[in-house]
């Protein structure tokens, strides 16, 4: 099976998924897209049936290869890959951010760059940050939407994490493939600092899960929701569910997890579970990243939720 990710750039140190290329300074948009082979444009074509009938939905294509890409209906506009870098631009020229990674997954189909806030990470505990990321991702197949919003990254493991599933400022920003797409990105400035406020009050959120002590029966309940198994008889649960658990429960109980201030606490059980979708969830590790990133039922995102209700401290938030 071929890999997931095509190509891909990274700064300095190796990300969680240990793929890409390598480079020793945070690049320019024009650096970044060749370091990530993204130097292509997207082209439409014109669809019909096997007996010459003109049909109203397009094909998308990569214009280097001529690889079909999706298809996608009448209105379809692609944001070429130039046109989504070059929207970090301003951000780069006022020292904001930095390029972070950037690349293309499933042959083209998706596209994604990661910038870091130059703002200096969020300090859980002592020892223990959280730094703070902007993501921007683009499917030319037609799957998704262009998403642009915060994500935040544990800086002691690099876990992708997750934002507050019940803030609507912090959800990734859907803006459909029109001709309105480029100045919907621009339009997407303007909320940036509403955006970055709920990125401190997630933050907050992560504190307090990080001053509430978790019980091996807790901990356990816990993965066994995330699991889908809640409730079932021992005997009921599939041994390969069973391997499972007992490797997030390591996770949980081990590593970045027995920080002084994480130990034994819903932060750390939250992250433990994220260790796993970072590390062993999907068929291979830049699968990984597809389903973290693109996937629209985010399991980083369940687990937050999931720690917030069972700690009680979603019911303290209301």
């Amino acid at each position: 099976m071929p890999a997931v990710v095509e190509t891909m750039f990274y700064v300095n140190e190796v990300p969680w998924h240990g793929l890409g290329k390598k480079l020793t300074h945070a690049p320019t948009v024009e650096e970044a897209i060749t370091a990530a082979d993204l130097d292509w444009e997207v082209g439409l074509k014109d669809l019909q049936t096997v007996d010459g009938i003109a049909v109203p939905n397009k094909a998308t294509y990569r214009k280097t290869d001529g690889r079909i890409l999706g298809v996608v209906g009448p209105r379809y506009r692609p944001l070429q890959n130039r046109v989504a870098f070059n929207w970090f631009q301003p951000f780069l020229d006022s020292g904001e951010v930095c390029l972070h990674t950037g690349g293309s997954l499933h042959t083209g189909e998706k596209v994604w760059v990661l910038a870091e806030i130059q703002k200096g990470p969020s300090e859980i505990v002592k020892g223990d940050e959280v730094a703070k990321f902007v993501l921007l991702s683009n499917s030319h197949n037609g799957t998704t939407a262009i998403r642009v919003g915060f994500t935040p990254i544990r800086v002691v493991c690099a876990n992708t994490l997750s934002m507050a599933h019940n803030s609507d400022a912090s959800k990734l920003i859907r803006i459909r493939h029109t001709k309105s797409a480029e100045f919907n990105l621009e339009k997407v400035r303007e909320v940036m600092n509403l955006v970055n406020q709920q990125f401190e009050a997630t933050a907050e959120q992560y504190r307090q899960l990080a001053t509430k002590s978790i019980c091996d029966k807790d901990v356990q309940k816990y993965v066994h929701i995330m699991l889908g198994v809640n409730g079932k008889d021992e005997d009921d649960i599939p041994t390969r569910t069973k391997n499972t658990r007992e490797s997030i429960l390591k996770r949980i109980h081990s590593g970045a997890q027995m920080l002084a201030g994480v130990r034994g606490t819903w932060w750390g059980a939250y992250n433990g579970y994220t260790e796993h979708l970072n590390y062993e969830h999907g068929r291979n590790r830049d699968n990984r990243m597809d389903k973290l990133w693109f996937n629209p039922e985010n399991q980083s995102r369940k687990a937050l939720t999931t720690a917030l209700e069972l700690s009680g401290v979603a019911a303290e938030g209301n």
